[in-house]
């Protein structure tokens, strides 16, 4: 009995404490509120000294032991940095040329730099603190100015991240969000025109140690939680990551690491390294049997070598990327170029894989191999611009409206947002039409088959057409359907990497392997080398 007194006594104690801060917490975030409305009618000096008690106010939230909502918080933050911002405003004094003013305050750094009509480019400073600099087209904005004058104020906060939590920027993914900066602010101060003339840049030092498997943002605060928009990361190494916005605000940079790390798989990594280069091993050998060997008179391999370099590109630099990601992943300029690059190198395959079936569909409706009438029609030159400007076209459409999207922490698309049906989009819309174009060749098949002459095998010439417009829609399109699925099931991944990785030895033995006249000249050309004759051995 008397041990329940006491709990009941220890918890009616908590309670009363959460209630004493709450109270703290609001007559604080009131006495900010009326200095940030009082702001205006200080002088700079004035404002000075009232940006001590604003700092100070700062410490009664941030070194609290016990937790306070996040309404509260969200409130004194935005209490604290409306006044200071307000209070900042005041310092600026109108110049014809350029002054500088730094204050260091106990948990805040503030530079404002103002400039005059008569301000050069060349006399103005670096605008920073001792963790994070800027860099603004200043000038540009004051020419646009009525006055022609313009000034910017810069803070640094080191302790607002226990007010403005990183655990209040909402992602899709469940991670743990660390604040790898100090929160930073820049606004421009008493300046007719504050619209931007280009984006401003952001160099944050990192003040916790940097993991190279998680993820940066640039974000910036909206009154109610941080978000990324307007904002990236141009370039990032272990101390330092720049930052670029199109706008002025409250700004941070916050590291996402996942909250549950999946376990290490060193089996599931060999298979797929082993996978990827006996599927780049049977590419290469695929081109240099589409290229090298004599194929039948009216054999079009266009797209089919078009399939193989652009498959092949990509999976070369996948895997090259994956090999060294600790490197390439905090060179974020880098590793958005990779995504690009991967993402228009897998998208022409597709396009070629779509051209590829246009191509088995006419060759079906003549009941031959494509004609040389059929290539004036469809000629070499006309398919490339189809097979590459199309999905060149994707890219640069995605760069224009998501420039962010690119640059995952596998240097691939991210899939916040739904920026990933940038990619899954034409896919679907591909094997849509591969799965109609199948359809329609089973269908024509039934009804010509019937008129051929009697020195064609109908029997075999069924099987054969058949055959290559089965196999090449299960092989370059069904790997992909199982991306859909794969919702973190080891098995399916498992299945998706090796049918994925094995499409260039499903195309060599398809195409190469299972073509008697090519795998003659394979025959002739071994025997040539076996016995050391010095002949053509494709003749």
């Amino acid at each position: 009995m008397q041990k329940r007194k006491k709990i009941n006594t220890h918890h009616r104690t908590d309670s009363h404490l959460i209630v004493q801060i709450k109270q703290t917490v609001a007559s604080t975030t009131n006495l900010l509120n009326l200095i940030s409305n009082m702001s205006g009618q200080l002088s700079p000096t004035d404002a000075g000294n009232f940006l001590s008690v604003v700092d100070a106010a700062q410490m009664k939230v941030s070194t609290s032991d016990s937790p306070v909502e996040k309404s509260t918080l969200v409130s004194f933050g935005n209490a604290y940095l409306n006044a200071f911002e307000n209070l900042v405003s005041a310092l600026v004094v109108a110049t014809d040329n350029m002054t500088v003013k730094n204050i260091a305050l106990n948990n805040t750094e503030v530079t404002v730099l103002a400039i005059g009509v008569n301000a050069s480019a060349a006399d103005i400073p670096p605008i920073y603190t001792k963790t994070a600099q800027l860099e603004i087209d200043l000038i540009g904005i004051a020419k646009q100015s009525i006055s022609k004058s313009a000034s910017v104020a810069f803070v640094s906060y080191s302790a607002m991240d226990s007010i403005l939590k990183p655990d209040f920027f909402n992602t899709s993914e469940n991670t743990v969000k660390t604040m790898m900066s100090t929160v930073i602010s820049a606004t421009l101060s008493q300046t007719n025109n504050t619209a931007l003339t280009k984006p401003v840049n952001f160099t944050l030092k990192h003040i916790q140690g940097f993991n190279p498997k998680s993820s940066l943002s640039c974000v910036y605060w909206n009154d109610s939680e941080w978000i990324v928009d307007g904002c990236s990361v141009l370039n990032s190494n272990s101390s330092h990551t720049v930052c670029s916005c199109v706008h002025l605000s409250t700004f941070a940079l916050i590291m996402q690491t996942s909250s549950t790390p999946p376990e290490s798989s060193d089996l599931l990594e060999l298979l797929n390294l082993v996978c990827v280069i006996v599927g780049l091993v049977f590419f290469s050998l695929a081109l240099l049997s589409f290229a090298l060997c004599q194929w039948s008179p009216g054999v079009n391999n266009v797209a089919r070598i078009n399939i193989c370099i652009s498959l092949l590109s990509a999976h070369l630099l996948f895997l090259l990327t994956q090999q060294f990601l600790s490197l390439i992943r905090p060179q974020q300029v880098f590793c958005v170029a990779i995504a690009g690059l991967l993402h228009f190198l897998f998208l022409s395959a597709f396009v070629w894989m779509f051209i590829e079936a246009v191509l088995l569909f006419i060759c079906v409706q003549n009941l031959s191999r494509i004609s040389s009438k059929k290539k004036e029609v469809l000629s070499s030159g006309f398919l490339c611009v189809i097979g590459y400007v199309l999905a060149l076209v994707v890219v640069g459409v995605s760069i224009g409206l998501v420039p962010e999207g690119y640059g995952s922490e596998q240097c691939w698309i991210k899939t916040a947002e739904g920026f990933i049906w940038s990619f899954l989009g034409p896919v679907c819309v591909i094997l849509a039409l591969n799965t109609i174009f199948f359809i329609k060749i089973v269908l024509t098949l039934n009804s010509t088959l019937k008129n051929l002459n009697a020195e064609v095998s109908q029997m075999k010439q069924t099987k054969i057409l058949a055959f290559k417009t089965l196999s090449q829609f299960v092989v370059l399109g069904c790997p992909w359907i199982l991306g859909f699925f794969i919702n973190g099931s080891e098995v399916l991944e498992i299945l998706f990497l090796v049918l994925n990785s094995q499409q260039g030895t499903f195309i060599f033995v398809i195409y190469c392997v299972l073509n008697n006249e090519i795998r003659q000249q394979y025959k002739n050309c071994f025997t040539c080398l076996c016995s050391g004759h010095s002949i053509k051995c494709n003749k």
